[in-house]
């Protein structure tokens, strides 16, 4: 079906990618896997022609026995969505947010198959329908922000299916969805190649995900690809350092180690793999839990008003309802749930960036529900917050130094500026960063550097509890178990307190003490990490590890 061979591609003198070949079988899913700056996305961009003018591509990419290569803008465009089409990794900003969902749709069948608007709504209907979408006609008329991330994910992929495509490129098609939302995609996935019978490039950084949809796996690492075989060889017998890598860079939820293997330590053939016991565990469980709560949530509950039009009832929402835990000094508490459960509801309330509408929260034994004024301040230092997104975060304009100066300065710490910039350059090189990043800009750094600049900044006012709110979900796999273990390194340092918050529930377990699952707003199940996770109470719980990919 295509057959690409000893493909280079530069930009400028920058060699991106080195001399890879890969074959795609008739009705096949391949999985291309790796991290960040591999070259998975730019070697399948490459197929469609959407690489750029700066972009130069040598060797061969054969479909149907012609060279993608050779092919002028205007074959792209009647290839692109017609024989070859793409699920792009970020739907929100894939999709047209000034245009309705229906219509974006049926775009491209107007565009390639020459249907009147008429055939082409009822054909996007039945694609909605296809892709499981509930009530077709209303998203058919909804603007993209109108409907969850799992739905535009499935808009998406009825747009690339439109015109029956022989090959589907799918660019990391679940990154940053809920697990449960996760697993229906690959289902859906995998039913619509079995039924269409259309071969697929499923690209991602996860290994165990991979193996849940695909035949066969090539691993990239920069710009090569340094092992390809069929899934359950790629499992069973890895031969490369760094397929070892990404495969034991997850959190494994069998045991618990005490610091997650990372690439480095493969490529250098030092991995860790020291178990913590349970006898270290109950240890440490019951220091932990000798001491007075350092936070305590009493029945909270968090209201919204509803109305979703003029003529219509409000209607009361419940996004937090009735929540009540303890969490003590030198705990991680998971805080785990599907998207719109109400978690982050929750640690706003906490960090007092919204008022809950009953309740009542104590720091310390004391409450701090109506703090106000220079007591919410100092508050503010004492419980911090680290981002889902640290790019959106950070201020472009400001350098990555004096972006974790500036709250210092709010709280009046370590003195004068030439002092906190002493301390700043030592956190950055406490996170794995250098002195020679102070003045750099949070555009010139990777993700997982701009996360560690973002946690650099939060332990800047060294906080006693720090919320961290989806801040690993977003990360490649062996970046994740980096920033893991800076934070659990940072909390022995440091003594810090977390409440982890992650739909991930393989990530949370690895993370917490103490672990809440929540549910429409209710806490449905808490108990000892291990304990819920071996012996869940709930139906819910259970839906939630199953979704877990564990890989072959």
């Amino acid at each position: 079906m295509l057959n690409v061979k000893q493909l280079n591609i530069n930009f400028g003198e920058q060699q991106v990618i080195k001399n890879i070949s890969f074959d795609l079988q008739p009705n096949e899913i391949l999985g291309i896997v790796g991290e960040s700056g591999s070259g998975k996305s730019v070697s399948t961009l490459s197929i469609l022609g959407l690489l750029g003018s700066k972009a130069k591509v040598d060797g061969s990419i054969l479909f149907q026995k012609q060279d993608l290569i050779t092919y002028s803008n205007q074959q792209f465009q009647n290839l692109r969505g017609n024989d070859i089409s793409m699920i792009f990794q970020e739907p929100m900003s894939s999709l047209n947010p000034s245009m309705r969902c229906g219509k974006q749709v049926a775009e491209v069948l107007i565009r390639h198959k020459q249907l009147s608007k008429t055939k082409a709504k009822k054909e996007v209907l039945n694609l909605f329908e296809k892709v499981k979408l509930p009530r077709p006609e209303a998203i058919f008329k909804s603007y993209p922000h109108e409907i969850s991330g799992g739905q535009k994910q499935r808009v998406m992929i009825a747009m690339a299916i439109a015109c029956k495509p022989k090959i589907l490129i799918a660019d990391e098609p679940t990154t940053a969805l809920d697990v449960t939302v996760q697993k229906e995609i690959l289902k859906l996935l995998k039913s619509l190649q079995q039924e269409t019978q259309m071969s697929i490039i499923f690209i991602s950084h996860d290994l165990a995900l991979v193996s849940e949809i695909a035949d066969r796996v090539a691993v990239m690492y920069q710009g090569e690809i340094v092992e390809q075989d069929d899934v359950a060889s790629i499992f069973k017998n890895a031969k490369h350092q760094y397929t070892k890598a990404l495969l034991a860079s997850k959190p494994s939820t069998n045991h618990r180690l005490k610091a997650l293997p990372t690439v480095k330590d493969y490529i250098l053939e030092t991995p860790k793999a020291a178990v913590e016991t349970s006898e270290e565990r109950k240890k440490r469980h019951e220091s932990i839990y000798s001491h007075p709560p350092l936070l305590e949530v009493k029945n909270i509950r968090k209201t919204f008003i509803s109305n979703d039009g003029c003529f219509s009832k409000p209607e009361k929402v419940n996004a937090v309802d009735d929540v009540s835990f303890k969490i003590y000094e030198g705990e991680t508490l998971g805080l785990v749930g599907e998207s719109g459960c109400g978690k982050s509801t929750l640690g706003n309330a906490i960090l007092r960036l919204d008022d809950p509408t009953e309740g009542d929260i104590l720091y310390q034994g004391k409450s701090i529900t109506n703090l106000k004024g220079e007591a919410l301040r100092q508050l503010r230092k004492d419980i911090q917050l680290i981002f889902q997104d640290p790019f959106s975060s950070l201020n472009p304009r400001l350098s990555v130094g004096k972006a974790i100066m500036e709250p210092m300065k709010v709280h009046g710490l370590y003195g004068d500026a030439e002092s906190r910039k002493q301390k700043t350059i030592q956190l950055l090189e406490r996170v794995g960063l250098s002195e020679e990043h102070f003045d750099r800009y949070p555009h010139e750094f990777s993700g997982g550097q701009r996360q560690r600049i973002g946690i650099a900044r939060t332990i800047a006012v060294e906080p006693k509890l720090i919320i961290c709110d989806e801040s690993v979900s977003a990360l490649d796999i062996s970046v994740q178990a980096q920033v893991l273990n800076l934070l659990n390194e940072l909390k022995t340092d440091f003594g810090f307190t977390y409440i982890f918050i992650s739909h991930d529930l393989a990530v949370v377990k690895y993370m917490a003490d103490q672990l809440l699952v929540m549910h429409e707003g209710k806490i449905v199940e808490q108990g000892e990490a291990n304990e819920v996770y071996a012996h869940p109470q709930k139906a819910y719980t259970q839906q939630l590890i199953e979704a877990i990919p564990k890989g072959i």
